[in-house]
């Protein structure tokens, strides 16, 4: 069954279409990551998801089930941007509270504290934690009942470079498991080798919906080439390559990517004077930039 399914999703408030004519769908086991400025539509997407906003036309299943219906709700985890827990009770207090709703075990909460790295501060105050950890106790209560749904509102928000690598394995966990996810970001370099494939939203259009390589070739733009020489060449293979010298020993150019394996042969044959190449794809960043500006172009 698939996970998630957006058919010709429209919200308008008003006269204002906050999401329009949105199709997307999700399978089990797969990471998407859903991109887009601040105001795109991606909160009122999920909100919709969740059954919290209805639509104004189109039609959403989650897992075969109405958004919002037991079912729905049963099978899914949510972290919000912003999450907030009563700051009296402890980690450990709030995390079993959870798992009550849900019909869990409080060991599982005891297991998820231990998982996302708050073991040692489970049984302090909420009110006494740093915005990384009460980060992570959002994370273990949408984590709780193996959901098979999981939707990540900005999930590494206030997360330390250790605990943002620990969430991605912990995501790659879920995936394993069959568990789909949908993750909203504005951390696009760490997006890159974490998720399976990129939609993007541009004014509340889907724009762009595929995995990285697909959209590289899609949008063709520039590879950079990085040539690295000796001190004493850098001028004379500039010269020859047509690049630009940056630093004492190295050379840059740019090339289209049907160029690549040609200007690879023009290096390569320049002999012992090259030390090093490195090889530069379009960046998510990158990829971003032109499917939100040629978005707004068609418009």
């Amino acid at each position: 069954m698939t996970a998630l399914k957006l058919e010709h999703v429209v919200k308008r408030f008003g006269e204002f279409v906050s999401v329009q004519d949105v199709s997307l769908s999700i399978e089990p086991g797969e990471r998407v990551a859903l991109l887009g400025h601040n105001g795109a539509g991606k909160t009122t997407m999920m909100r919709m998801i969740l059954g919290l906003t209805p639509l104004s036309s189109g039609r959403i299943e989650v897992l075969g089930s109405a958004p919002g219906s037991r079912q729905a709700r049963r099978h899914t985890g949510f972290l919000p941007e912003n999450v907030a827990f009563h700051g009296a009770l402890t980690g450990r207090e709030q995390l079993r509270h959870f798992a009550r709703l849900k019909s869990v075990p409080a060991r599982v909460a005891d297991d998820l504290l231990e998982r996302v790295g708050l073991g040692p501060a489970a049984d302090r105050r909420i009110r006494t934690y740093s915005k990384g950890m009460r980060q992570r106790i959002g994370l273990a209560q949408a984590l709780l009942g193996q959901p098979k749904l999981a939707l990540l509102d900005e999930p590494t928000s206030g997360l330390d470079p250790v605990s943002r690598h620990d969430f991605y394995e912990i995501v790659h966990e879920l995936s394993a498991a069959g568990t789909a996810v949908l993750l909203s970001s504005h951390a696009l370099t760490e997006l890159e080798t974490s998720t399976d494939r990129i939609a993007i939203l541009s004014r509340g259009r889907l724009v762009a919906n595929d995995d990285l390589a697909s959209l590289r070739r899609a949008a063709h733009l520039p590879i950079r080439v990085s040539v690295t020489t000796t001190d004493e060449n850098v001028e004379e293979v500039a010269a020859r390559l047509g690049g630009q010298r940056i630093n004492g020993h190295s050379v840059e150019l740019t090339c289209q990517p049907d160029e690549k394996v040609s200007l690879l042969g023009r290096i390569t044959g320049l002999g012992e004077v090259i030390k090093d190449v490195d090889v530069i794809p379009a960046s998510l960043e990158e990829l971003y930039r032109y499917y939100s500006t040629s978005a707004g172009e068609k418009k």
